[in-house]
């Protein structure tokens, strides 16, 4: 039975079912001994089913760091926070204090749901045409941009961390710091997945003389199978359980982080153009977290909340479900329901492009984007048995609504956003529930690690539009300006069923990020398959671009019934090539029983636990 049906008849659906480290050089990687802290270690499993509470990450270090919490009476936002803690030491490329991210999370108690923005910002000097070389009047180039001062955002992950504990956790951040500490002290066993991330930034890491200090251990990536130690990050997440975020900013750490932005420490012998960027301790001592409502849509009777601008995770995946809501789908022939997912996904992406910024800085009209009235318009222009022609133009959500109103606004060109994020889920013994995307941005992010501290910095700025728009053409909400947050697309998503918590899902994947999880509840919702079904199934994504790109296994089962239709159906090409997202969720399958789901093999695949296992 679908979710849709088991919500329409009120109904459950089926059940799928310490001793002390020895410090060393920074980075140093080692012969593995025999331990219990290993990626690859027995006991890494992608479903997991019981009580007490659950989580899902892509790492099996945090994920038996957010168990322990849960297990000594920490709530699922403390859990959360440690987990995420920890993947800054076991997930450096994508997770790290040098980054940001969003959270959603269920109150159990207040019966609500709240968002956590930790986006970064840009200095307080940036300009439209930051990113534009003055001697050619065009965007500097892409990896130029990345490896650079001139790309790193304020980072927002620990001002996230304070806000969040503060508002909804039970555990002081020292506490939740001390299992990242041993992790990062005692070290973990390289998998491939590390090797191959460091691999792909062997050049640049070279050229950054700490990064190539503390990922290069010895002049090159470190093997599969040695361990790798990060003492540096063991003392600054030390220092930071005394001082406290403000050490960040208004402190010490924060001039050190200026201090790599504006002079980034290049090898003189590299002649890789790093250029300096613009942040000042100012921006750090400005930087505050927010908190803003989520954004609500019904979708065959169950709630479904995301994060609101600066993201456009939860716009664009409300107005999808918006359009799809009319429809009914038969699990038996997906065809036509992953016809309609593809085609709705153009429309609202053309107008994620065309509206959709840092409302703080633009205006975007987001109780329009996700009126029903704007769906109906939008909706009426897909057309069972045949493909529109993309890019489309964005609609008008401006109020005043007529059926098959024809699209008249110009298009705007897909932002490139880097997929190299990672997700997490959580939920407690109570009832309370986080999804919390983190990130750095790129795999390495900026490539710029502060000296002595063990922890990469960002190149979010990147998220901008580079180019500012030839006169005459469309508006663009995602241009470069003074503290303002670049566009995202994380939508770390909860959906409820009465009142309470059915679902969570979110996933890294830069733009793919509101397609991959747009296709979890599709799959699950719709089609009738189980979380684990849902979430491992082959992925197509479809971003108001000429092809519809799709993972080998989905173009091979559903590809010539979507080409006939006049999708241009082609592999994905990453990166990782052929690979989109790396998705975790949860299922409270009946009050107390919850599922954790990760990945079984994207990306290596990813761990869920639970407190106590269903026998």
């Amino acid at each position: 039975m679908s979710l849709a049906a088991s919500a329409r008849r009120r109904l459950v659906p089926p059940a799928a079912l310490v001793l002390a480290a020895t410090l060393v050089a920074p980075g140093q990687a080692v012969a593995a001994p025999d331990r219990g802290h290993d990626r690859t270690a027995p006991g890494k499993q992608a479903v997991a089913t019981g009580y007490g509470g659950a989580v899902a990450t892509v790492d099996l270090d945090a994920s038996r760091t957010a168990i322990e919490v849960l297990k000594r009476g920490g709530n699922a936002m403390d859990a959360a926070v440690a987990a995420g803690a920890t993947l800054g030491v076991t997930e450096p490329y994508v997770a790290a204090l040098g980054g940001g991210g969003y959270m959603t999370y269920y109150d159990a108690e207040r019966r609500k749901v709240y968002t956590v923005d930790g986006r970064e910002t840009a200095p307080g000097t940036m300009r439209q045409d930051s990113f534009v070389d003055p001697e050619t009047g065009k965007a500097i180039p892409f990896p130029e941009a990345v490896t650079s001062g001139l790309g790193v955002g304020v980072p927002g992950t620990l001002a996230q961390w304070d806000t969040a504990l503060s508002r909804f956790g039970t555990r002081d951040l020292g506490t939740l710091l001390k299992p990242a500490i041993k992790v990062a002290e005692r070290g973990f066993t390289v998998d491939q997945e590390f090797h191959d991330q460091t691999a792909v930034n062997e050049a640049r890491f070279r050229d950054i003389v700490p990064t190539r200090e503390l990922f290069l251990p010895g002049g090159k990536p470190p093997a599969v199978g040695s361990t790798f130690r990060n003492p540096d990050l063991a003392r600054t997440y030390r220092e930071l359980a005394e001082r406290g975020p403000r050490w960040l900013y208004g402190g010490a750490l924060g001039r050190e982080v200026v201090r790599t932005v504006r002079k980034p420490a290049v090898d003189p012998e590299a002649t890789r153009n790093v250029r300096p960027g613009l942040m000042k301790t100012r921006d750090l001592g400005a930087y505050r977290s927010r908190t803003p409502e989520p954004t609500r849509v019904s979708y065959r009777g169950l709630d479904v909340y995301g994060m609101p601008p600066s993201s456009s995770g939860g716009s664009t995946v409300g107005q999808v479900l918006n359009m799809l809501g009319d429809s009914e789908f038969d699990s038996k022939d997906p065809v036509p329901a992953l016809h309609h997912y593809l085609e709705a996904s153009k429309l609202a992406y053309a107008d994620r492009g065309r509206y959709v910024g840092d409302p703080d800085k633009v205006k975007v009209p987001l109780q329009e984007l996700l009126s029903k009235g704007f769906a109906r318009e939008r909706a009426c222009l897909i057309k069972p048995g045949e493909a529109a022609t993309a890019p489309v133009a964005p609609g008008s959500p401006d109020g005043d609504y007529a059926p098959c109103e024809p699209a008249g606004g110009k298009t705007r060109a897909l932002a490139y956003e880097g997929p190299q994020t990672t997700h997490l889920v959580v939920a407690d013994k109570w009832g309370n529930v986080v999804a919390y995307n983190v990130t750095i941005e790129q795999f390495g992010g900026s490539g710029l690690t502060v000296p002595g501290r063990g922890f990469l910095l960002n190149n979010e700025l990147t998220d901008f539009t580079l180019q500012p728009p030839a006169p005459g053409a469309a508006p663009d909400p995602n241009l470069p300006g003074p503290g303002k947050r670049p566009r995202s697309s994380m939508a770390p998503t909860l959906v409820l069923e009465n009142g309470k918590p059915k679902l969570a899902v979110g996933t890294p994947g830069g733009s793919t990020i509101i397609t991959t999880v747009l296709q979890i509840l599709l799959n699950r919702i719709d089609l009738g398959m189980d979380l684990p079904e849902a979430l491992a199934a082959p992925r197509a994504t479809q971003r108001n671009t000429p092809q519809v790109f799709a993972e080998p296994a989905f173009i091979q089962r559903y590809g010539p019934a979507l080409i006939a239709k006049g999708h241009k159906v082609e592999p994905f090409p990453g990166p990782p090539t052929g690979v989109i997202g790396a998705a975790t969720g949860l299922e409270f399958l009946r009050p107390g029983l919850v599922q954790a789901v990760a990945e079984p093999e994207r990306r290596g695949g990813g761990s869920a636990l639970v407190v106590r296992p269903r026998r």
